[in-house]
């Protein structure tokens, strides 16, 4: 059985994985992503330090690889699977997601989940590390739109597509950025000094 890429944002989610399911009963941890041969535990908020958790989250994954269980049970519907009732255009983006460029991603630790395939534009979700890569937007155009224009006339552009989460945390990095933006060191350190021990 291969294990396809899979985002489990809460304990309901994690119902057909034993691993998703134990990581979520670990205070702190906001959602968990896996895949054949990575997984990605996100954190809640700034409140929770990895300290505090690293040890129960590596903890959880030793204890489920040790016991030998499947990564998941049953059959899992995900936005990505393809359905009888997708068009021929929603089948070939599909099938080159999954064949061509998920694995790709995957590699980086990251997903794509396809969203739809609307007027000529194919709306994704990147997630996992690719949420907020700063890499992220040149994959999107210049590697994932490009495979799919070539191999499906019909695709005229690739739309990344941003959830509520996506949202708050953009505007959370901005601010950020504007209160580094506003600090100012008092002596800058000379560059062609080295640094007195």
């Amino acid at each position: 059985m291969s294990i396809k890429a899979a985002l489990r944002t809460s304990p309901s989610s994690a119902e057909c994985s034993s691993l998703a399911r134990n990581l979520f009963e670990i205070e702190g941890v906001k959602n968990v992503f896996y895949g054949p041969d990575f997984i990605t535990v996100a954190k809640a908020d700034d409140d929770v330090e990895w300290t505090d958790i690293k040890h129960h989250v590596m903890d959880a994954i030793t204890k489920f690889f040790d016991s030998g269980d499947p990564m998941t049970t049953g059959v899992t519907h995900h936005e990505s699977s393809h359905f009888e009732e997708d068009d021929e255009i929603v089948s070939m983006v599909k099938e080159l997601l999954d064949t061509r460029i998920r694995p790709t991603v995957m590699e980086d630790g990251g997903d794509i989940i396809f969203k739809g395939f609307e007027n000529g534009t194919v709306k994704l979700k990147l997630v996992g590390s690719c949420t907020g890569c700063p890499s992220s937007t040149v994959t999107l155009k210049n590697g994932i739109q490009n495979m799919l224009q070539f191999y499906i006339p019909e695709v005229d552009d690739v739309e990344q597509v941003r959830d509520e989460v996506d949202h708050v945390n953009a505007n959370v990095f901005t601010e950020l950025e504007c209160t580094f933006g506003d600090i100012k060191l008092s002596a800058p350190m000379p560059i062609d000094k080295p640094p007195v021990v």
